[in-house]
């Protein structure tokens, strides 16, 4: 049991933290180089499947994170879960007020707002690649470790 827990955290903050770092790399980037009409008119149908992605992989992973501690896991296991669960709160409290604007059909997609939202939703993307990316390279740590 022990072993499957640390593989389904290993395995879910991979796939999070792979996925973040895509979007922040490549996708984001991508989308902004088209200018502010077509990377908000882009951004909708990509925050709907990046987040039935994301979303799963972070509570899946932090919930094995956290039962890996509960059943004799070193501490490594339950900061690992906590800060790749916390992801989920950044998510709905920071992030979702800029997803909201960026959503809304009354934005003025050519307006220096839309550029603003598209630089800030970049930046705070980024905290969620960065903490997943440290987080999964703890997990590895501790299945090399193992």
């Amino acid at each position: 049991m022990a072993v499957a827990l640390e593989w389904l955290a290993a395995v879910s903050a991979g796939l999070f933290a792979g996925a973040a770092l895509y979007v922040s790399l490549v996708e984001h980037p991508a989308r902004v180089s088209l200018g502010p009409r077509a990377a908000v008119h882009e951004f909708a149908p990509s925050y709907r499947r990046g987040a039935a992605l994301q979303a799963p992989l972070s509570v899946l992973g932090a919930a094995a994170g956290i039962a890996r501690w509960a059943t004799g896991g070193g501490a490594a296991w339950l900061v690992g879960g906590v800060a790749l669960g916390a992801l989920v709160p950044f998510t709905l409290v920071v992030i979702l007020p800029t997803n909201k604007r960026l959503l809304d059909p009354r934005l003025d997609t050519a307006s220096s707002e839309a550029t603003t939202l598209l630089r800030r939703w970049g930046r705070l993307h980024g905290v969620r690649t960065v903490v997943s990316l440290a987080v999964f390279a703890v997990f590895v740590a501790e299945l090399v470790r193992r």
